[in-house]
């Protein structure tokens, strides 16, 4: 501990950047994408090539290993280390220069591929790997992994696009690798002299050969590349902090062909006949991950064919000859970029939706990226899928058909000792397959911890030999990423799953999905790291709060990783009471776009509330958990003895205000809302309850609707009964029988002993973790809404949040109560229950186009189809933004939080009000969006049944 103390005094004189040994920094890191996980001892941002240096000096001097990381998608776990790990995405992410007449970028290692992607798209250059995390990967993963992506048909391996490369050797020498011997330490040119004959004919020639060291790169007749060698070293030779890469010129114009075939086999065997005619890309796919209504061709197994050109006609008849050429089942051409993008979308999201078999097994990687020759592709996987039969194992092959290169995620068993055994045959077994098909153990994603074990098989101990010998020349004391490539650690050890407890733990929640088991939802993360993505398109939502700080800790994948390492309890050591995993949850804004988002459903919002149940247990809470946890309390109480102009006189006097957000722990920046005269149930009772003789629906009256946006329930009201709807509200006393839905639910036989109340869905109380008062009040609900759920009325919420909160939380919080789960089918949005109960309604025409932003709870949970068309048939033209607007129920209400939330208002939702025509409808369907636009930018928001509602007044 001495040892470590010095090493951190050392970094922290020597380094510019942060320097961070504490538990959180660490638990962020101890994994990647892969089934691994190895604890350092802290994390170093460096600012500039100095600090690398310096980093590297004072980790020699101490003999502690570094690892060098950037996005922490790798899946062969060669991100993680037990070192220094040196964190390239805080500082050195930028593009340092672009010539689009030389077609060359200078980059820096931490640079997000998609960020170069952008700046050179307006000179029609692009850069030609693309993986599918292109949104979140660095520029110098990419060159340690030799990453490939779909278009390395075309463009090729990172390697391919490398010119020189800016690199500190372990022993601090900075070195420039490039062609011609340029940039290559003492020594290595004498090694490949007296080994041309083995670099002859040792490396297999096929398109994804990633395994091992390239080598052969440095044979004269390939130029004696050094910066190609160096590509896919995985941090193990020296530290890159700066590249030169090519750029390839952009078809102007792309058009995607989807070829059907009767399955895997078919489509595997026919990609490399496509080669000849040149296409961008050949993907496969097989049903098992594309989602229903996907709107693909009939058949089993497809291939994703993109042809380009100068004219989108050029483009078309490319793709229009490839189908003639295929002997297909169907095939669909598809020439509108919104449609194409929507189908790669499917694609790009394989490697998070493969984690889970159809039946919801969870399966992992360890075999993601194997390669043969394209042309024995259709073979290899019938011999794979043999293989993996033969030991009881499942998995859906996808990915770079063209290329050979397939990936696939397993349902090992890697918790248990049997199944951990088994995984090490079937690995050594499938290895020696991929080498029977002249292939490669890996085709894109490296060998790690995963495969360097195997690399003997493939290469021959004598070439294996010459890889440790490559690794002494350029690190002599081993201290860049030991373990990987070279000296592998065994392929089955250092699991992340090991330290994870075997019995279920005690939760509030269900989890469903997960069996029930907290831990099995938490191992959802499999660190593919989509809520990394720094901008989002779209009505996506995931990640708000990243995208605000950047900081890991507060992205999905941050949290999962916490979460993972309190259960595991080695780094975070007290369990349920962690400040680690309070404070990166505290700005989580529980907007559960990641649970619709992310390819792998992880649902942070529940996991947080869990986490604070458990947290405040038997202790204090914050003063906001008491103010606006308790919200539908203190309305109530306002409600009742009429005080809504007393509280609102008083929420206008600035130090009584003060003084009050003080004592509720509002942040001071914000406005305390006002609370209406007139609740929205005394407005239904003044006008004497349920008219006309429809179909029966039941409004439910949410805590905002009531108390502080009644308009939303008049104009609702007004809607649906022009809809030919009858309207009524719940009960509020619980009966034995009687009337529904005249909001007092008057029974002579149960008056007497029945107890009042009002329904509500617990969201507040949810949403701050307080779910034993939440299970109390759903409970209640349940009680009153019994004779509402002995009828087949729909229950129509117009909140977003609490329709969302009815649909998920309660069934999964009350998950021993069928009732919950009869509730939370019978809930309907506003459109839906137009779309479903009046199909033959025709709203108002208004011909206006729309801003604003979808209720992110309504994109994650309770889907938008219905609202855009009843958007369309209004004649309300446009789009809604995606995000979150950033006040999130009480999560911007609480202080420190606006900053925040304010950041996350500017991300989508404040640009696209200000940039609308001044004659757009603002919609917002959640109270808290309407009070974000009105805080920040003095916009007033209306609901869709209020345009709806004006709209009918009017004509």
């Amino acid at each position: 501990m001495k040892d470590h103390r010095e090493l951190l005094a050392g970094l922290r004189a020597a380094v510019r950047g942060e320097v961070d040994f504490t538990a959180t920094a660490r638990a962020l890191t101890t994994m990647d994408a892969s089934n691994y996980r190895r604890v350092p001892l802290g994390v170093v941002a460096p600012r500039d090539t100095d600090d690398v240096a310096a980093t590297l000096s004072v980790c020699r001097t101490y003999g502690v290993p570094v690892v060098p990381r950037g996005g922490g998608t790798s899946i062969a776990g060669q991100a993680t280390g037990t070192g220094v790990v040196l964190d390239f995405t805080r500082h050195m992410n930028r593009l340092l220069s672009l010539d689009p007449e030389a077609r060359t970028a200078v980059v820096q290692p931490g640079l997000v591929l998609d960020r170069l992607q952008e700046a050179a798209a307006p000179h029609g250059l692009l850069f030609g790997p693309d993986p599918s995390t292109h949104s979140r990967c660095t520029l110098g993963g990419m060159i340690g992994n030799n990453s490939c992506g779909s278009h390395s048909v075309a463009w090729g391996t990172t390697a391919d696009s490398v010119r020189e490369l800016a690199v500190v050797t372990p022993r601090g020498d900075r070195l420039r690798p490039g062609r011609g011997w340029a940039g290559a330490p003492a020594g290595l040119r004498d090694l490949v002299d007296g080994e041309l004959a083995r670099l002859r004919t040792a490396f297999p020639g096929l398109p994804r050969r990633i395994s091992g060291y390239a080598v052969d790169a440095l044979l004269p007749e390939k130029g004696a590349d050094v910066a190609r060698g160096f590509c896919g070293s995985e941090g193990t030779l020296g530290v890159l902090t700066e590249a030169v890469v090519d750029l390839v010129r952009a078809p102007r114009a792309r058009v995607l062909a989807v070829l059907a075939y009767a399955d895997e086999s078919g489509a595997a065997e026919a990609a490399a006949g496509l080669l000849p005619y040149g296409p961008l890309t050949v993907e496969g796919m097989a049903a098992d991950l594309v989602p229903s209504g996907a709107g693909l061709p009939r058949g089993g197994a497809w291939l994703f064919v993109e042809t380009g050109g100068d004219t989108a006609a050029e483009a078309r008849a490319r793709a229009e000859t490839i189908v003639r050429a295929a002997d297909v089942v169907d095939a669909l051409v598809v020439t509108d970029p919104a449609r194409q993008r929507a189908l790669w979308r499917i694609r790009e999201d394989a490697s998070g939706t493969a984690t889970r078999m159809p039946d919801g097994t969870e399966a992992w990687p360890g075999w993601e990226d194997c390669a043969v020759p394209p042309a024995r592709l259709g073979a290899y996987l019938r011999d794979f899928r043999a293989l993996m039969a033969d030991h009881g194992l499942r998995g859906t092959p996808y990915g770079h058909f063209g290329d050979g290169c397939i990936h696939v995620r397993i349902d090992f068993d890697l918790l248990t000792g049997p199944g951990i055994a088994r995984f090490r045959r079937f690995s050594e077994e499938l290895a020696d397959l991929v080498v029977a098909h002249g292939g490669s153990l890996s085709g894109e994603h490296g060998d790690g911890q995963a495969r360097a074990e195997l690399l003997p098989r493939m290469y021959g101990a004598e070439t294996v030999a010459l890889f440790e010998r490559v690794k002494t020349v350029w690190d002599p004391d081993d201290l860049l990423n030991p373990g990987m490539l070279v000296r592998p650690a065994p392929l089955d050890s250092n699991l992340r799953f090991s330290v994870l407890p075997r019995e279920p733990v005690d939760v509030a929640f269900g989890y469903p999905a997960d069996g029930g088991d907290f831990s099995a939802a938490v191992r959802r993360c499999v660190g593919v790291a989509k809520c990394r993505t720094t901008s989002v398109s779209g009505p996506a939502v995931m990640c708000p709060s990243f995208r605000a700080t950047g900081e890991e800790r507060h992205s999905t994948r941050g949290r999962a990783r916490l979460l993972h390492e309190m259960l595991a309890g080695e780094l975070v050591t007290d369990g349920w009471r962690s400040t680690e995993v309070r404070d990166a949850l505290d700005l989580c804004l529980s907007c559960k776009g990641c649970r619709s988002d992310c390819p792998v459903e992880v649902d942070m919002a529940t996991y947080k509330a869990e986490f604070l149940h458990h947290h405040y247990a038997g202790r204090r809470r914050p003063a906001a958990h008491y103010a606006m946890g308790w919200l539908p309390v203190w309305l109530g109480w306002v409600a009742r003895t009429r005080a809504a102009g007393a509280v609102n006189a008083l929420a206008s006097v600035g130090p009584l205000a003060g003084v009050a957000k003080r004592l509720g722990g509002i942040a001071e920046e914000r406005e305390i809302p006002r609370v209406a005269g007139e609740t929205f149930t005394r407005w239904w009772r003044g006008r004497g309850g349920p008219s006309g003789d429809g179909k029966l629906v039941v409004l439910w009256p949410d805590t905002f609707t009531e108390h502080l946006s009644p308009s939303v329930g008049r104009a609702a009201v007004r809607v649906l009964e022009a809809a030919g709807l009858r309207v009524a509200l719940p009960p509020t006393l619980r009966p034995t029988g009687g009337r529904v839905g005249d909001a007092r639910s008057r029974s002579a036989l149960s008056l007497l002993t029945a107890r009042r109340g009002r329904v509500c869905c617990g969201l507040t109380y949810i949403s701050t973790g307080q779910l034993d008062r939440a299970r109390t009040v759903l409970s209640r609900t349940l009680d009153l809404l019994e004779p509402v759920l002995a009828t087949d009325a729909p229950l129509v919420v117009l909140e977003p949040s609490c329709a969302a909160a009815l649909r998920t939380d309660a069934p999964e919080l009350l998950h021993d109560d069928p009732r919950a789960a009869r509730l939370a089918a019978r809930v309907l949005t506003f459109a839906e229950v137009l779309e479903q109960h009046a199909p033959d309604w025709t709203p108002p025409v208004l011909n206006r186009p729309v801003t604003g932003q979808t209720h992110c709870h309504q994109h994650a949970v309770l889907g938008e189809a219905p609202d855009r068309r009843l958007r369309a048939a209004a004649g309300l033209t446009g789009e809604l933004a995606g995000g979150c607007c950033g006040l999130a129920g009480n999560f911007g209400f609480e202080e420190g939080h606006y900053e925040v939330s304010a950041a996350c208002a500017e991300d989508r939702l404040l640009p696209s009000v200000r940039e609308a025509p001044e004659e757009a409808v603002v919609l917002a369907d959640g109270f808290s969006c309407r009070t974000q636009l009105e805080h920040l930018a003095g916009v007033r928001g209306r609901h869709l049944a209020e345009v709806l509602a004006t709209a009918l007044e009017n004509t």
